[in-house]
């Protein structure tokens, strides 16, 4: 046993609270040393997430900022949340630490797997937004710009339209995790999602419409591979179930 865990069994409030303390400082100074990191280049990284907007632009569109402060505090703003994104491992790991003090330091063996798996399927799913949907989107906007208007974004407004993006489709790619975690915790069993598909499938359309723009290319682009990312949850949840099974059925 750590001496925080030796801390925390002595002083069960002030040691716990002690103890969340230094954690939220080392991931608040984690955080800062990437951002200072960032900051640095700042203007080339906002060039990088605009790229797929800006392959898509005609030759009459722009990205504008409309106001005065935007040029300096949008890549700011980016910095930041880039800074977060990349420290999420970092910052779930200390999370875990904190829980499992909280249950005594018992181990867990899903534990690590299922960090793992958390933050590669995030990662995944901003990858596939970033690679996949904003070419489709973007370049849909743009075709149906009428004729004789010139596109022109501005720059706060389209990173706060990516982030919501990004952090849609991250989200999404944990459906896995979370089908499989609700399985192995007994809050629900395999056969009874399987029998819930058809809802599913509805409410994977319906959350589609809710968290992407109006246009259905974007829609079907998140509502699919929600459909498929929970059939995948199903399918690991039943090689679990088998690997667990004595006679491997």
């Amino acid at each position: 046993m750590s001496t925080s865990e030796q801390v925390l069994g002595k002083q069960p409030i002030v040691g716990y609270l002690v103890e969340l303390r230094n954690r939220l400082l080392y991931c608040l100074i984690f955080i800062a040393a990437i951002f200072l990191v960032l900051l640095n280049v700042a203007n080339a990284l906002y060039t990088l997430v605009a790229d797929p907007l800006q392959q898509q632009l005609p030759a009459t569109g722009a990205m504008i900022a409309t106001e005065v402060a935007s040029p300096f505090l949008t890549p700011f703003k980016l910095s930041l949340l880039t800074a977060i994104y990349v420290s999420m491992p970092f910052i779930l790991f200390q999370a875990w630490r904190m829980v499992r003090m909280g249950l005594g330091g018992q181990r867990y063996s899903f534990a690590y797997p299922f960090l793992a798996s958390t933050i590669l399927l995030f990662y995944l799913g901003t990858a596939f937004a970033y690679f996949v949907v904003f070419p489709l989107v973007f370049g849909f906007f743009a075709q149906v710009a009428p004729e004789g208007v010139a596109v022109m974004t501005d720059i706060g407004s389209y990173l706060d339209f990516v982030i919501k993006l990004f952090f849609a489709f991250g989200l999404t790619f944990e459906i896995p995790v979370i089908a499989v975690l609700l399985i192995l915790t007994g809050a629900t069993t395999r056969a009874s999602l399987s029998e819930k598909r058809p809802y599913v499938f509805i409410a994977c359309f319906v959350l589609g419409m809710v968290l992407t723009p109006p246009d259905i290319f974007s829609q079907i682009l998140l509502a699919v591979p929600m459909w498929l990312l929970f059939e995948l949850g199903l399918l690991v949840a039943w090689m679990l179930e088998s690997k667990a099974s004595p006679d491997g059925t």
